[in-house]
């Protein structure tokens, strides 16, 4: 019987059933609205049931990915910062409104299952996935298994410290990764910089609108020759190199999948991360190392949470 896999983000609720082979049967998405934890179930469940329906078939379960730190097996959402959320038990409140067995994952670890049972992974038995969307997430698979860590939330690469009492990230924690090279804070930098006047280029790409800032404009001005914002791009791109680096020394995969809208959307920093693990990372842990685009897409993270299911 297949089971059913959710995507939570900080707008849309995407639900799918998915087969034991991780194939896709029928999908559904919901944007939500109101963003209290009640609300938000209630437009899961309406995603799910649409999914479901459109199937024609039972599910045996449910796999929640959620972008936000887990509490181990509880099914606890610590901190989702997308959502505003602290605490909030989501797996006990969708296994009440499903009415079937439901676990709850960190949004990264759905997606690195997903790849490594239904896309770039298949084979590996050591693998680090990193995605850089709007934030920076990360998932550790070591001898085919997800480490999730003691407390749950090991593989949190986006909430590393890389500056002393730096800016402030969504988490709430100065200095974090995130804080420098997420895509919403790239936005952000970029934005502050647009906001004093000092870059012509910026005001050219964006006619003077915030709202139009995007990461792949700092690119764009970093590579028409803005100081600033190279400077922002620089840094974000060195920093995000390094501490993947790092995490190669340290974990040895045998495969580093990279993922996320900015890795996508910003060539240059997807060469500057994977120029940055050949350079920093120890001679002996990347010998062998396979570095691959996700494969999956936006559906890694739904088709993992359902295998997890």
């Amino acid at each position: 019987m297949p089971t059913l896999g959710i995507d939570l983000g900080g707008t849309f609720a995407r639900a799918a059933v998915v087969d034991a082979q991780g194939h896709i049967i029928a999908s559904a998405k919901m944007a939500l609205g109101e963003r209290s934890p009640s609300a938000v179930v209630e437009s899961i469940a309406h995603a799910a049931k649409a999914a479901v329906d459109a199937a024609g078939t039972d599910v045996k379960g449910c796999g929640v990915g959620a972008a936000g730190q887990i509490h181990g097996e509880s099914g606890v959402l610590a901190v989702a910062p997308n959502l505003g959320w602290r605490n909030v038990p989501l797996g006990e409140m969708l296994r009440t409104r499903l009415g079937y067995p439901v676990r709850v994952v960190n949004d990264l670890s759905a997606a690195a299952w997903g790849e490594l049972n239904a896309g770039a992974g298949r084979g590996a038995h050591d693998m680090y996935t990193v995605f850089v969307g709007s934030g920076v997430g990360s998932a550790i698979i070591a001898g085919g298994r997800l480490v999730h860590g003691g407390g749950g939330v090991a593989g949190e690469l986006g909430h590393i410290k890389v500056v002393p009492n730096g800016r402030r990230c969504g988490c709430g924690e100065l200095g974090c990764l995130e804080a420098y090279a997420g895509g919403h804070n790239l936005i952000a930098q970029t934005r502050e910089l647009l906001a004093t006047g000092r870059s012509h280029v910026l005001m050219e790409l964006t006619g003077g609108d915030p709202a139009r800032v995007t990461p792949v404009t700092l690119e764009q001005a970093a590579d028409a020759g803005d100081t600033e914002a190279r400077e922002i791009y620089e840094r974000a791109s060195l920093m995000l190199a390094i501490a993947v680096a790092n995490q190669v020394t340290v974990l040895n995969p045998a495969r580093l999948i990279l993922g996320g809208g900015v890795l996508t959307h910003c060539p240059g920093i997807r060469r500057r991360l994977v120029e940055g693990v050949q350079a920093f990372a120890s001679t002996t842990s990347r010998e062998g190392l396979l570095i691959s685009d996700a494969e999956l897409g936006d559906d890694s993270g739904l088709i993992g949470a359902a295998l997890l299911a």
